[in-house]
Formats: structure tokens, C-alpha cells, sequence
């Protein structure tokens, strides 16, 4: 194992860069936004824009794989999306804005695709496993400290778009100087969402309500704690704290879904994050304390959701489904990430920042709703015919060629698709 993480060092290097780049840059722009006096929607649909962009990269991106190679491709798309971080601080305009976010979307899905195929192509079939928990560590450690550094300059200043250039232009270094043989270009399939929503509707619709309410939170969850009137240092710490919880409570409540019906898991999950959600609402702005204890709660309770609707959809699927399927729901909460920034702040606005949690607690509330209507008219699924549950970053749909639940041979599917090949 350790040989195969030396191998997949330089595109794990360059997977870090990304991802606190990425991470710090959707949070000053909430925070710029909101300081400059976006309206409260507008500041929502700058979040909504990169998913719009995620959902054409994931679609488009492998055909630029495919013409150039994946070194030239990744070299292009991260000079783009270094090139955007900059051009933010040029033009503090909300169109210029929305479409370099647009922009910024594109590249970091193509980019993220990029990484994971390769890393996908270097593992066997016995390392999937470990490769993607070190993969996934490294998506934590980076979301907590891209966050945190909102709080390293003023976020009027030019510092920390430079610093989120900066990290994104350091990507290339690795990717440009492996040795590593490139892999087969990217592929694509048909995305067969109806066929989704029969396997399992419950982690469709699950996949769908995180994104609205997940989306709405990354989008103006650093507005709603500038609101109550705390801080920038206060929101650095308040958004770190939300990503530390998701991390640690993965591996236990998945391994709490592996024993019981997974269903029941999801819906007492989403429960607890409609209460956390609520108790925000109610006492986020109390004091600082009381507004971490709270985005322990919800991250505690939110980030995992996501990972045990996947896992509950594949115990109703057969192994070569595995792919495509994850990728369905993964369109999915990229379609609520879309939605769920545009009607958070609308709620706000009427009601104050409180509403953010109220957005995010009713849509929990109705997911609960779903999930035990959803027990009462269907059975479990067979204990013979349940999976292990696998942490898996929302990065790109390639990642989950990766997850080890699947079948990793050179045959093609019935669509004539490699299993080995990327799938969106």
C-alpha cells in the first residue's frame, strides 16, 4: 500500500491544492458578497452558478481529455480556473461574478475528474479501499483548512484571492511533473435517472434534499453568522467546526448502517439535522458557543447523509450498476445545489439569516416524511444483498470508479462502457 500512495502522491498533492483552494474561495466569495452588499439571493445564485458549471464539466470535460490528453487538459482548466480566482478582485460586478463562477465550476469538475481517473487507473482491485480513505482524508484535511483561512487577511483585500490562485497554479506542479503513465482517456454514459428512482427513490430524493440544503448552507452559511453580527475569525471557526463534525462521524454511523436497515439510519440521521437546523434558527445568535455547538450538531448530522444514500442505493443494486448509479446521485445533489442557494436566501430575506436553518430543517422534515413513507410501503433490502458503507467526496462523478463496492474488471457493460471507464 505504501508503494501504491508513493505512485499516487503527486495527483494526491494536487488534489489538496485544489480542494482548499476551492474550499476557501466559495467562502470569501459569500463573505466578499455579502460585504459588498449583494443582495442575499444574488449572493445564493453565486453558488448555484458553480454547480451549474460542475454539472456542464462533468459532461463536457472528457471530450478536451479526449483531444488533448489528460496533463495538457488539466493544465489548461487549472490556468483557467487560477486565472478566474484572480479576475474576481478586477471587477467586484455580480454578472462578472456569476459567470466566472460559471467558469470556476467547469474547471474544477474537469479537473477533479482528471485526478480520480488517474487514480482509478493506478489502484488494483485489493487497494480500492484503503486508496479512497487516504483519498477521502485528504478531502477532509483540505475542506477544514480552506475554510479556516478565511481568517488569514481581510477578505476586502486582494490577499486571498491571490492565496486561492496561488493554491489552484501549485496543482499543476505535481500533475505537470509525475512520471506516472497517463490513463485511458475518460469516457462517458447515458444517465438513466428514472431507472434511479426505481432502485431506490428514497436515496434519490435524499441525494436531491442534501443538495438543496447542503448547497444553501455552503452558499450563506458564512452570511448567516456575519449577520447575527460575529466576526469573520468567528466565521472561519464556525465553517471549520461544521466540516470537522462531518468528519468524524463518517466512519461510525456508516458502520452503525452496515447493521441495522439503512433506511432507518437516513431517516433518524435527517431527523437530528432538522433538529440542529432548528436549534440554530432558535440560538445561533445567542452567543458564539451556542452557535458551535450547533454547526458541530448539523455537520454532524449533515455531511453524512449524502454517503448513506449511496450506500443504501447500492444494496438495491447489482454490482455493475454501481457506477452509473452513484453518478445519477451525484447529478442529483448537484440539481439541489443548484436550487437549494437560490430559495435559502429569498427565506432569509423575509425572515432574517435565521431562516437559512429553517430552510435547512424543513427540507430534513420532509425527507424524514419520505423515508417512513418509504419503510411502511417497501421492505428492506436482503442482509445478503447489503454493501458496505464507503465515504466517498461529492468531487466528481469519476470518484466512484474508485469505491471498491463495485466491479473493477476490463469487460464492457451492456452499454459498451469499460467498468474501468469514468462515468457521468
Amino acid at each position: 500500500m505504501a508503494r501504491t500512495i508513493r505512485t499516487l502522491a503527486a495527483l494526491l498533492i494536487a488534489a489538496f491544492f485544489l480542494i482548499v483552494g476551492n474550499g476557501l474561495q466559495g467562502t470569501l466569495l459569500s463573505v466578499r458578497g455579502n460585504m459588498e452588499g449583494f443582495p442575499l439571493v444574488l449572493v445564493g445564485l453565486l453558488m448555484s452558478a458553480y454547480f451549474v458549471g460542475f454539472m456542464a464539466g462533468c459532461q463536457f470535460a472528457p471530450a478536451m481529455v479526449k483531444r488533448v490528453g489528460h496533463i495538457r487538459a488539466f493544465t489548461a482548466l487549472a490556468s483557467i480556473a487560477s486565472a478566474a480566482a484572480l479576475a474576481y478582485a478586477l471587477a467586484v460586478e455580480p454578472v462578472f461574478w456569476l459567470a466566472l463562477r460559471v467558469i470556476t465550476g467547469f474547471a474544477l469538475a474537469g479537473l477533479y475528474m482528471i485526478i480520480e481517473s488517474w487514480i482509478n487507473e493506478a489502484v488494483d482491485n485489493e487497494q480500492r479501499g484503503r486508496t479512497l480513505a487516504v483519498y477521502r482524508l485528504v478531502d477532509l484535511s483540505a475542506a477544514t483548512i480552506g475554510q479556516a483561512m478565511i481568517a488569514l487577511a481581510a477578505p476586502t483585500a486582494f490577499t486571498l484571492f491571490a492565496i486561492v490562485s496561488i493554491l489552484i497554479s501549485l496543482a499543476l506542479v505535481p500533475v505537470a511533473m509525475t512520471t506516472s503513465a497517463q490513463p485511458r482517456p475518460i469516457s462517458s454514459a447515458k444517465l438513466e435517472l428514472g431507472k434511479l428512482f426505481r432502485i431506490s427513490s428514497l436515496a434519490a430524493v435524499g441525494c436531491l434534499a442534501v443538495g438543496a440544503a447542503n448547497g444553501a448552507f455552503w452558499a450563506v452559511g458564512a452570511v448567516y453568522v456575519q449577520e447575527l453580527g460575529y466576526p469573520v475569525t468567528t466565521v472561519a471557526i464556525f465553517m471549520t467546526t461544521v466540516v470537522i463534525a462531518g468528519a468524524l462521524v463518517q466512519m461510525p454511523l456508516g458502520l452503525i448502517s452496515d447493521r441495522l436497515d439503512r433506511r432507518i439510519v437516513v431517516v433518524a440521521t435527517a431527523g437530528l439535522c432538522s433538529a440542529a437546523g432548528a436549534f440554530l434558527a432558535l440560538v445561533g445568535g445567542a452567543s458564539s458557543e451556542m452557535l458551535l455547538y450547533g454547526g458541530f450538531a448539523f455537520g454532524f448530522t449533515a455531511m453524512p447523509i449524502f454517503g448513506l444514500c449511496v450506500a443504501h442505493a447500492n444494496d438495491r443494486a447489482e454490482p455493475h450498476e454501481y457506477v452509473t448509479l452513484a453518478a445519477g446521485l451525484l447529478w442529483l445533489y448537484g440539481a439541489g445545489a443548484v436550487a437549494g442557494p437560490v430559495i435559502a436566501p429569498m427565506v432569509m430575506n423575509a425572515f432574517g439569516p435565521k431562516a437559512l436553518f429553517i430552510h435547512t430543517s424543513v427540507i430534513y422534515g420532509a425527507l424524514v416524511v419520505f423515508g417512513l413513507f418509504r419503510i411502511l410501503v417497501r421492505d428492506a433490502a436482503p442482509q445478503k444483498n447489503r454493501e458496505a458503507y464507503v465515504s466517498v467526496p461529492r468531487t466528481s462523478p469519476t470518484v466512484f470508479e474508485i469505491d471498491p463496492r463495485g466491479e473493477h474488471d476490463e469487460e464492457s457493460d451492456e452499454d459498451g462502457v469499460s467498468e474501468n471507464a469514468s462515468t457521468v
